[in-house]
């Protein structure tokens, strides 16, 4: 059975199946609260569609936000790692599905499971790590550039050309006023770039726009991109796609919209994978396998 979460898609059959008997399907809609500050959450969640966004709260009601989880990841992640109180909070900004599992379930397997506790290890490092760039960027980079990288990290992760956010949310992701909002964002529409009308943006020219970001996006791109790529496919799911076991990037093989779509090159030993997913700039080319490995075709 396939799974649309790419941290499920990149694990054994087996490490998977131990997680899934658990879970259960549930639908998220917008600004539902899947977890608040200072609290352990009841439940963690397999994202499958949307998008949740972590954010940071302040005494005065102020708050930005720190964090993006699409389908390739785990929301509740962080509070596996110690006992230290997880400061942010997290919500659904683009209405989701999920796969739902009870915190103290995932906390026991995350403890018993090596497989597991690697990925999620590899998730919550591609986030810190993303956090600590995206902290130089509020400080160092203007709110067009920054807007500019915002909506192409959202449309890697929501997987198409139209988003829907609100005015008041975009507000809050720039730490702007709502008026600075509007500034930026007619800009970038009367450059040809985006559609903006109320709470609804379209990218029109995706390539553009990356020009028109900061050089931050190509270094979270790059993270995202490489997500779970030395994950170990069993030889058994291998024998079932006619391939020798493999370590692959799971955002290509799901053929992500990762700017141009393009496929990898796989060396002696690994298996390439045909980017599929069409993207705001170009449609995917296939990979080309070098001498010693296989094709696979999804």
């Amino acid at each position: 059975m396939k799974h649309n979460n790419l941290f499920l898609e990149s694990l054994s059959r087996e490490s998977r199946s131990s997680l899934v008997r658990l879970c259960a399907e549930v639908d998220l809609p917008l600004k539902k609260m899947l977890y608040e500050p200072g609290v352990v959450p009841q439940y963690a969640f397999f994202m499958t569609s949307g998008i949740a966004s972590v954010v940071a709260m302040m005494e005065n009601g102020g708050m930005a936000e720190v964090g993006l989880i699409g389908r390739e990841g785990v929301v509740g992640s962080f509070h596996l790692l110690g006992p230290a109180k997880v400061s942010t909070s997290c919500f659904i900004q683009l209405e989701a599905t999920a796969l739902r599992i009870r915190f103290a379930d995932l906390a026991m397997i995350f403890r018993t499971n090596e497989e597991v506790r690697e990925r999620l290890l590899e998730f919550v490092q591609e986030q810190a790590v993303s956090l600590s760039q995206l902290a130089g960027c509020n400080r160092l980079h203007d709110n067009e550039q920054r807007l500019a990288r915002w909506l192409l990290t959202a449309q890697d992760r929501a997987g198409t050309d139209t988003l829907h956010f609100t005015q008041e949310f975009l507000a809050m992701m720039l730490g702007a006023r709502r008026t600075t909002v509007t500034l930026i964002a007619g800009a970038l529409q009367r450059q040809g770039l985006i559609q903006y009308q109320r709470g609804r943006v379209k990218i029109l020219k995706r390539a553009e726009l990356e020009a028109a970001s900061c050089d931050c996006y190509q270094i979270t791109k790059e993270l995202y991109s490489s997500l779970y790529r030395n994950a170990l496919y069993t030889a058994e799911e291998a024998a079932e796609t006619s391939a020798v076991p493999v370590k692959v990037g799971v955002a290509e093989k799901a053929g992500l919209a990762m700017g141009n779509g393009g496929g990898a090159v796989a060396t002696s030993g690994q298996i390439a994978v045909a980017g599929s997913a069409k993207s705001g700039s170009g449609n995917g080319r296939g990979a080309v396998a070098k001498k010693g490995s296989a094709r696979s075709k999804r």
